[in-house]
Order: structure tokens, then sequence, then C-alpha cells
């Protein structure tokens, strides 16, 4: 299956507005962070392939396990930051010290979309906040020519 950049852009954009809900992946009804990327994933390959254990809003902090990058590293491809490209999902990390939690879609080489506590999904600058916290870099498989 060919999935092209430029269908996973529309797709993470058609969650722009579904408000935040921790452990969610419903479009227009909730999703956090992870929920945004598998619903992406559903829209697009079918169902996800494996399922989301429950986890608490600090359940990096807690366990100080790689558990989102490891994930990521088993249905997504990993990727330089010198391949970053629209459509790429990232992981940031909060700090130095603590484990990556946090994803999002990028939709052009200085936007994303993301879904974060206490505000709805929206397309945001990859500003340099963002950008001196991003750590991973996946790609969706079976992505085509870049767009």
């Amino acid at each position: 299956m060919i999935i092209q950049r430029s269908d996973i852009i529309v797709e993470a954009r058609s969650w722009i507005g579904t408000p935040y809900r921790h452990q969610a992946s419903l479009k227009g009804v909730g999703c956090d962070c992870l929920g945004l990327v598998r619903g992406v994933w559903r829209a697009l390959i079918g169902q996800a392939p494996e399922g989301t254990p429950p986890y608490a809003p600090d359940w990096a902090e807690a366990t100080g396990e790689e558990s989102l990058a490891a994930a990521a590293m088993r249905h997504l491809t990993p990727v330089s930051f010198a391949e970053f490209a629209p459509g790429d999902v990232v992981l940031f990390r909060w700090r130095a010290a603590l484990p990556a939690k946090h994803a999002a879609i990028v939709t052009s080489y200085h936007t994303m979309v993301h879904a974060h506590d206490g505000a709805a999904a929206a397309e945001v600058a990859l500003a340099p906040w963002w950008l001196r916290r991003m750590d991973y870099d996946f790609r969706f498989p079976g992505i085509g020519l870049p767009v």
C-alpha cells in the first residue's frame, strides 16, 4: 500500500478541533497526542497493529521507560533528522532526563498537528521550543514519493 505524504497531512488536519481527551482516539469527539497518531493510522492503513494499555498522564515520568518510542519503533520507520519531512511522526521529551511522551504529525517543515491537555487538536508552528525537545522522527510504513 502506498501512502502519500499529502494523505497523512490531510488526515492529520481533519482532526483539528477535536477536543483533548486523555486516551481517546475518535475524530471530532476526543483524542490525545497518541490517539491522533493512532487515528491517522486507522484512516490510512487500517486497524492498529497493537492495543494501547491504559496510561496515566504522568506515565513516562513514573516508569522512566521509553515506552512511546519503543512502540513507534515497532510499527513506524525511524529516520534521521536529516530526512525530516512533512507527514512524519515526531516524538518530544520535555527534559533531557525524561522519556519522550508527546507525539505530533508534521504538516510542513514549519508546522505540526498535535493534541495536548487543555486544548483541542491544533496545527501549530514548529517553533524553536518544540525543535529543542524533538527527539525522534518516524515515517508511516508504505510512504510513496514526497509531496
